[in-house]
């Protein structure tokens, strides 16, 4: 089979393909069922490139791809998009062709595929997120049911906690809201337990990973954070620096720059936004001890997140200690080394 390039659009059940040789010219299109895509695969030549979108499945067809002796390339679907001929009609093929258009530019970018161990580890944190927000609903939901019967609560989680134990006993609520509530205290306990179980999975899998010991020597960088950037950013060399790895985060600002004049808005909040959370979250632990420590005993980090935070103001500092701690980050990953907050001492010899 002459061909060199592939475009699939990865479905659940069928699959559209585009094929394209070394001259650019499209010499195949298929659309396929789930297993014939993969006899499809095993027919095309060793070293052929298949692009695809990022997608629910996109990592997993990649390694079956790297078995394959297949050249794996995945794509956000922003960047596909611009390559779609005909904007007003979206349709399967149409995509499949924009995909191997976009896998053809030599400007494009791509994500990295993730290995099977990086998804597990990150299966955790998708889990302890989900239920993070299904124990806000419950609780909210709590809290307007009981409204209804004039039993209001504190805005603090501790205090619905004890405030619903009380309200089994509260001759306001009705006996057949209690049984609710007893339902709901039932299923508040189960979803901790799963959140403690996913934060204790986290915690070990850490403590045996010389990688996540390394990067918790950074100021704001705890477990679950580490954790976060391994099972994410994977292999750091994928990038060439530590800013082109915050911009994928989405910690950098958006440019509106033209006629050599260079605006600079807001951060582009585009990429991973849960580890870009964390970052910003470790961010705020950084800036209270650096506003804790004293002048004679601050680091020189500290000392710089101090001065910013007197001219920029709270939030701003917030993200930019978050992208100097991503850009930190992948020094640690991609050198394989130890956090030295004095390397900046070296670099100013050199």
């Amino acid at each position: 089979m002459n061909i060199t390039h592939v475009g699939a659009d990865l479905a659940k059940s069928v699959f559209s393909v585009c094929a394209m040789g070394p001259e650019g010219r499209v010499v195949e299109r298929r659309d396929l069922k789930r297993d014939g895509f993969l006899a499809w695969l095993q027919r095309l030549p060793q070293g052929c490139i298949v692009g695809m979108e990022a997608c629910g499945a996109a990592h997993h067809w990649a390694r079956q791809l790297s078995l394959l002796c297949l050249v794996p390339k995945i794509m956000p679907a922003e960047f596909v998009e611009p390559h779609r001929k005909s904007r007003s009609m979206k349709n399967d093929r149409n995509d499949a062709e924009a995909i191997v258009l976009a896998v053809r530019d030599a400007t494009m970018r791509f994500v990295p595929v993730k290995t099977l161990e990086q998804q597990a580890r990150l299966s955790r944190h998708r889990m302890r997120e989900g239920w993070k927000e299904e124990r806000t609903a419950l609780m909210n939901r709590m809290r307007g049911l009981l409204t209804e019967f004039g039993v209001v609560f504190p805005r603090s989680s501790t205090q619905l906690r004890k405030g619903l134990a009380e309200a089994m006993h509260d001759a306001r609520v009705p006996e057949a809201v209690r049984e609710l509530v007893a339902w709901a205290r039932e299923d508040l306990e189960r979803i901790e337990q799963r959140i403690a179980a996913c934060d204790r999975a986290i915690g070990l899998a850490c403590r045996a990973d010389a990688t996540a010991k390394r990067l918790q020597e950074l100021m704001g960088v705890g477990p679950v954070t580490a954790d976060a950037v391994i099972a994410t950013a994977g292999n750091a060399r994928d990038f060439r620096n530590g800013r082109q790895f915050a911009a994928w985060l989405g910690l950098v600002p958006r440019q509106f720059s033209s006629g050599g004049k260079a605006r600079l808005g807001g951060i582009t909040r585009r990429g991973d936004a849960y580890v870009r959370t964390l970052l910003v979250q470790g961010a705020k632990s950084s800036l209270k001890q650096a506003l804790k420590a004293s002048p004679e005993n601050a680091t020189r980090l500290q000392r710089w997140a101090c001065q910013l935070h007197g001219r920029a103001g709270y939030h701003k500092t917030l993200v930019a200690i978050a992208n100097k701690n991503a850009r930190v980050l992948w020094a640690l990953l991609a050198r394989d080394e130890h956090y030295n907050p004095d390397a900046w001492k070296d670099y100013a010899k050199g």
